[in-house]
């Protein structure tokens, strides 16, 4: 099963890891399922950028993003050329290991799922 190495934009959140995330799982899924922060005002249906993160290593062992998502991307707070929506990032490598940066939620507008 593979490791994400979830560490954040604010320095005073401490780096979490996980152990044991799936095939198939999204990078929202899991911080779903391992009480880490991630906004997602759409509920992960692509359709927002709120789930932003940035994958610092390992993106090749994640799904390829979509134009849609592309798209979405675009319209998030500083994006680079690693960002990822975390409701479309889908582990296809359960052997990997993938570093994702969480960026400061605090400038997001979002409800709590």
């Amino acid at each position: 099963m593979a490791k994400i190495i979830f560490e954040f934009e604010d320095k005073s959140i401490p780096t979490k890891v996980v152990e044991g995330a799936r095939k198939h799982q999204s990078i929202l899924d899991i911080t779903e399922e391992h009480d880490v922060h991630l906004s997602h005002n759409c509920g992960g249906v692509c359709a927002c950028s709120t789930c932003h993160v940035i994958i610092l290593e390992g993106m090749e062992a994640l799904t390829e993003m979509s134009e849609c998502e592309e798209d979405q991307v675009d319209e998030a707070i500083n994006p680079t050329l690693d960002s990822r929506l975390g409701c479309q990032a889908e582990i296809v490598d359960d052997q990997a290991t993938i570093k994702v940066l969480i960026p400061d939620q605090s400038q997001i507008i979002s409800h709590e799922h």
